[in-house]
């Protein structure tokens, strides 16, 4: 298994932040390689994407979601993921974010990304472009503030 944690700070309020995150199914507008993620439920997602050259898809159940604070997965089927993202107040009103990402590499590829850190670069990208899209914005498109 790899374990990455990137964090970054974003110039918007804990709650602002974490609202957005919870608008699952607008990834593809900030992650890389991400084509569609789809709410099934409020603990299911199907997601599809570009991993090391492969079209992938899998299965992901929210294992603990605390509005504000945390919200944690595992993939139930296909691509081995888990991980977890944590919103903190930073000075100023902003919030530091920092995601945990622990997967298993499959194929050649995959290991040799990993080896590479184009995972770890990949992870910084998508943190940095979440920033980019919710300052931009001002504001959340959504919210989720259910608990699990």
């Amino acid at each position: 298994m790899e374990v990455i944690e990137k964090s970054i700070e974003t110039d918007v309020p804990v709650g602002t932040a974490y609202n957005q995150w919870t608008q699952f199914e607008e990834f593809p507008k900030f992650m890389e390689g991400v084509k569609e993620v789809r709410q099934l439920d409020d603990r299911r997602l199907h997601w599809k994407a570009q991993v090391g050259g492969k079209e992938k898809e899998w299965d992901a159940e929210i294992v603990q979601q605390i509005p504000d604070q945390l919200i944690a997965w595992r993939s139930t089927s296909g691509a081995s993921n888990a991980g977890e993202v944590r919103f903190d107040k930073a000075p100023g009103g902003k919030t530091r974010i920092t995601l945990v990402l622990t997967y298993e590499p499959e194929g050649v590829a995959e290991h040799v990304g990993g080896a590479l850190g184009a995972v770890s670069r990949r992870v910084e990208g998508d943190l940095k472009r979440f920033a980019e899209f919710i300052e931009k914005r001002g504001r959340e498109s959504g919210a989720w503030r259910g608990q699990i």
